[in-house]
């Protein structure tokens, strides 16, 4: 599935890039950027609710423009995710009870697509809508509380015997992964030399463990760590002669999203001229 992301993403860069040298001549330009807005995700603990447990997020961005129609940028983003059982209105996941959180930083590089000609500070080309498509490389490092209120790393723990016999995985999942990130996005002029925008972002990933939460129940008895066994299985209401090992704990067929939404402020660095052949 990844490599099907990558060679498709491949092909469309290639084909914008070969596009924008119809729109390049003398219009490139570079801007820097700044997103303020936020964060959520879509995972086991959050299956459908968009922007659920937003939380504040920010990043800087780099922007060429290639012309009036393509744009190519990085960006260093961070936010942060979470996800409560105790919020839901089914009572099965309010009985699992289980809860995260995780700041997430990410590093990528995206290419926008202008559906009208744009340049700041230009007035016949003062507005556009845009599409985005990139890839990009997060960290995060998911965290589970415990009744005192304290919050603990979960990936040490292996809370589904990660990298053990009969574990959910047969080695602890990674805390960096790759992303896709895509969205859309409205960008206008508010001054000679400033942009204003608003972006919704979402990240396909390739983990189900932004939550810690995947596969089965594994037997507590076979976990290290003095809180292992609690946040591996917090279940509210449990017969304790009842046991949930070997139970579905979540959803491995799904993987999770994160996404960012909000304003980004552009300002106009340079204009980039191209230079006319010489003749000898």
């Amino acid at each position: 599935m990844k490599k099907h992301f990558f060679i498709l993403i491949s092909i469309l860069f290639s084909a914008l890039g070969g596009f924008a040298q119809l729109h390049a001549k003398n219009k490139k330009s570079t801007d820097l950027c700044v997103f303020l807005g936020g964060s959520y995700y879509i995972g086991d603990l959050n299956q459908t609710q968009q922007f659920l447990f937003t939380k504040p997020a920010g990043a800087v961005m780099f922007r060429y423009n290639h012309g009036p129609r393509i744009a190519y940028r990085v960006s260093v983003m961070i936010g942060s995710i979470e996800g409560h059982d105790s919020y839901s209105s089914d009572a099965a996941q309010k009985q699992r009870n289980l809860s995260f959180k995780s700041q997430i930083s990410e590093f990528s590089a995206q290419v926008e697509f202008n559906f009208n000609n744009y340049r700041i500070g230009i007035e016949k080309e003062k507005f556009s809508p845009y599409i985005f498509l990139g890839l990009g490389v997060f960290a995060f490092n998911p965290k589970g509380q415990l009744p005192n209120g304290d919050w603990v790393s979960l990936q040490p723990l292996r809370t589904e015997g990660e990298g053990f016999e009969g574990g959910s995985k047969n080695k602890p999942y990674k805390l960096i992964q790759v992303c896709v990130p895509f969205g859309v996005g409205f960008k206008t002029n508010i001054a000679r030399k400033m942009g204003l925008g608003v972006e919704w972002g979402m990240r396909k990933t390739f983990t189900d463990y932004l939550d810690d939460v995947s596969g089965k129940y594994y037997n507590p008895n076979l976990l290290s760590g003095e809180h292992t066994a609690y946040l591996s299985d917090p279940s509210k209401g449990t017969d304790p002669n009842f046991t949930n090992v070997g139970k579905q704990r979540g959803n491995k067929t799904n993987k999770d999203w994160y996404s960012f939404i909000g304003i980004v402020l552009s300002f106009k660095l340079t204009s980039i001229k191209e230079k006319c052949p010489t003749v000898e």
